[in-house]
């Protein structure tokens, strides 16, 4: 039995957005993640479903914004390079906005995201990205405390095993760690996107 979550004992509702009442955020869906040093553990699996995601949304004429880190020269998240841009899968259509982050995993820091969603119109948000326990996680949280309503879908994320000093961890416990503490503050977290509303 799971314990209570912050966002239920805050009455917080935890109706998951929908395409036709949010902007979808796309976050650091980018080359770095599937392949060398940086590359996710089931990258593909998680790609696939934002794909499928993106399709859905452009059909329903959701606003659509895509985040992409810039590492600078030489890194994993150079933009100019192949290695830093957005995969393909995803990749940004015409006229869609696309928000360059420098520094922070939080997409909202240092950039006009905030601006793009206000524009927008929706106080739902619907975040999907590479890594879940990195920039997805820190863009909700951002997103939650600037009075956006988070929903992010679970299969459409990934990340990588790490180790402390304590313990050395798989990638699916860090992906879900990083899920339940989206889930018990910052948003409604929905397994697939046809859970959403």
């Amino acid at each position: 039995m799971s314990a209570t979550t912050l966002r239920e004992l805050s009455g917080f509702d935890q109706t998951p957005a929908s395409l036709a009442d949010a902007t979808l955020i796309l976050v650091d869906y980018q080359n770095t993640y599937t392949r060398g040093v940086l590359e996710l553990t089931g990258w593909r699996a998680a790609l696939d479903a934002a794909a499928a995601l993106l399709a859905r949304a452009r059909e329903a004429g959701t606003k659509v914004i895509h985040v992409q880190h810039d590492g600078g020269e030489g890194s994993p998240y150079d933009i100019r390079t192949d290695i830093g841009r957005i995969h393909p899968s995803v990749s940004p259509a015409e006229g869609e906005t696309v928000v360059v982050k420098t520094a922070a995993p939080n997409a909202f820091v240092g950039t006009d995201l905030g601006e793009h969603l206000d524009a927008a119109g929706h106080k739902n948000v619907i975040v999907i990205g590479f890594m879940t326990n990195m920039c997805v996680t820190f863009t909700v949280e951002g997103a939650y405390l600037r009075g956006n309503q988070p929903t992010v879908v679970a299969d459409a994320c990934s990340t990588r095993p790490l180790g402390t000093a304590v313990a050395d961890l798989p990638a699916e416990q860090i992906h879900q760690g990083a899920l339940a503490t989206i889930a018990d503050l910052y948003g409604v977290v929905v397994p697939t996107a046809s859970s959403l509303g």
